[in-house]
């Protein structure tokens, strides 16, 4: 399967998912998601009530991450904020709010109907200091040196060509700025009926990277202070769940890859002119 046609599949995936939480229908992401929707582990309680309080729901609902970047991060008042892949707009309205009136929030996003949905959040939100920008994650439409910190919810393994993603990250940090994303991650060998599975790919897993290669990547890209912080690690159970009716044989694949694959928190910092650097 060609690049083309794996963006095309996981646009139009994406695209129903913000039409399905225009209709009010839930995503996995609450506190307390609904059990015959959420079947999706990797997708479950990722923010607090009171987050999930601060946005409207259509935000929450439409959000299909794998961790909470913002929680994570480490974001300063007057800063300016990059969301790679913004979906719906959750992290970014809540970025919004950490940076301050004197801040911004830029997401990105190359799905039309997310945009869409992400700019009538910001409207319910009231949220000024925000830009949703239509793009891809391998071009990033900002100038050089534009962003102190660049955070990413589970978007980053879905694409094709990583090392230019994290090289157009690297691009547009400023000297000092910070690399702070949520993304799958793998400590082992994986099965190939997992990677050459494309519905895998979009929900992510078969696009995750193994954790040295992450590593490896993002110092080609000119990184460094490089690290990942596993913030979920996934067993059998829930490699059950998230390959149940991919055409799979579970009970011989699941011991296989549990324990493998995990959320996690990656840093890595910009080097600065002067060689110093800021906290993440």
């Amino acid at each position: 399967m060609s690049t083309e046609d794996i963006r095309k599949i996981v646009r139009e995936k994406y695209g129903q998912a913000a039409l399905r939480a225009q209709t009010g229908r839930t995503s996995c992401c609450g506190t307390s998601p609904a059990a015959e929707i959420c079947c999706d582990p990797i997708t479950s309680n990722l923010y607090s009530a009171q987050e999930s309080g601060e946005v409207p729901e259509g935000a929450v609902r439409a959000s299909l991450g794998c961790g909470n970047p913002t929680a994570l991060a480490k974001l300063n008042p007057g800063e300016t904020v990059l969301d790679l892949g913004s979906g719906g707009g959750i992290d970014v309205l809540l970025s919004a709010k950490r940076v301050g009136p004197t801040g911004k929030a830029y997401g990105l996003d190359a799905t039309d109907e997310m945009l869409a949905l992400a700019r009538a959040n910001q409207r319910k939100a009231g949220v000024e200091n925000v830009e949703f920008l239509k793009g891809e994650i391998e071009n990033i439409p900002l100038p050089d040196n534009s962003v102190d910190v660049i955070i990413s919810n589970c978007v980053i393994n879905l694409s094709t060509d990583k090392d230019r993603v994290l090289r157009e990250a690297f691009r547009v940090l400023k000297p000092g700025g910070r690399f702070a994303v949520s993304d799958v991650v793998v400590t082992g060998e994986v099965p190939a009926e997992i990677r050459k599975n494309v519905e895998l790919w979009i929900g992510c897993i078969a696009g995750a990277l193994r954790d040295r290669d992450y590593t490896s990547k993002l110092a080609s890209a000119g990184f460094e202070k490089i690290g990942i912080e596993p913030t979920r690690v996934y067993a059998i159970e829930d490699a059950r769940q998230f390959l149940a009716g991919q055409g799979i044989d579970v009970d011989t694949i699941a011991p296989q890859v549990a324990g493998k694959f995990m959320s996690a928190f990656i840093r890595a910092f910009k080097p600065s002119r002067n060689g110093a650097r800021s906290g993440a």
